[in-house]
């Protein structure tokens, strides 16, 4: 049993990480319909703007938490600008367009920010300064770990899934991405200015799949031009199987991939960690395409 909770808590700070950028995908989704592949790079750029902002606030002499603290806000804020330059350039000009030229656009930025980070940061991949140091702590007195990096990441986690919850209901651009989400033209009739508030949706998921680059980096200590790939493409995992388009899907989604994809590891199946996110894909558009948290909608077509 202790075995299985230990895997449990490391399955969640990766699930984590998953939840976080899927939350770009599912609000992109839930307003212009638009699987947005580029995001997974948002959170590699974030990433690398952590690693310059970290470096220079150690070496300022600041304390280790107030260097975390600014490293995210630096790193949110111009990830936050990237997505919104990207919207505007990328995909405003197709907002009438067919769906298989906005992926195309999206799949074509992918690579744009990947091989730009190649060449302006070299193919080689960068160590992650450790901003706190990386402490052992064991669980009423059992053999049950956790380190001081898995509780920096689940509090960042819970804190800012707390700070969009509260922008989502509590203020006039979440009232107005809810309503954009419901209803476009309505939304446009009432007065709401539709452009506006994609950008802020985008502005937002970049800012979320930002934090993740920053806690990502602190956990495994490396990032590289093309790490944005596969935790991209598992977040995408992650917002279908929770629901996409829904916010506390992707939540659920992301952790229960992080769950699972540590529970194979520790059976002895690390090598087949990166199928199985892709079989639960599979499986949960055969059996339920809707996904956990969403619902049927009928198109006409």
């Amino acid at each position: 049993m202790e075995y299985f909770i230990q895997q449990l808590i490391n399955g969640i700070s990766v699930g984590s990480i998953y939840a976080l950028i899927a939350l770009g995908y599912t609000m992109v989704y839930g307003i212009i319909k638009l699987i947005n592949f580029a995001h997974g790079d948002v959170f590699m750029v974030g990433s690398f703007i952590g690693l310059f902002s970290a470096r220079y606030l150690s070496s300022a002499g600041l304390p280790p938490v107030l260097v975390l603290i600014i490293s995210l806000i630096i790193s949110m804020t111009i990830s936050a600008l990237l997505g919104i330059s990207i919207e505007r350039l990328a995909y405003k000009p197709l907002r009438r367009a067919s769906r298989i030229a906005v992926l195309i656009t999206a799949i074509g930025v992918s690579f744009f920010l990947e091989y730009s980070g190649v060449y302006i940061l070299g193919p080689q991949a960068k160590g992650f300064p450790e901003i706190i140091s990386n402490q052992q702590y064991y669980l009423f007195g059992t053999s049950i770990q956790v380190d001081s990096n898995q509780i920096m990441i689940l509090i960042t986690t819970v804190v800012l899934m707390i700070i969009l919850q509260y922008i989502v209901h509590r203020t006039k651009i979440g009232k107005a991405m809810r309503a954009v989400s419901y209803d476009m033209e309505a939304a446009r009739l009432m007065g709401i200015n539709v452009d506006r508030t994609i950008s802020a949706t985008f502005a937002i998921g970049s800012a979320l799949a930002a934090a993740a680059g920053v806690i990502f980096g602190m956990r495994y200590n490396s990032i590289d031009p093309m790490m944005g790939v596969l935790p991209g493409l598992k977040a995408f995992v992650a917002a279908v199987l929770g629901g996409i388009g829904s916010i506390p899907g992707a939540l659920l989604g992301g952790l229960l991939l992080g769950t699972v994809e540590t529970e194979v590891s520790s059976l002895g199946y690390s090598s087949w960690r990166d199928g199985v996110a892709f079989a639960v894909l599979i499986l949960i558009l055969i059996f339920k395409p809707s996904g956990l948290f969403g619902k049927n909608v009928r198109e006409k077509v």
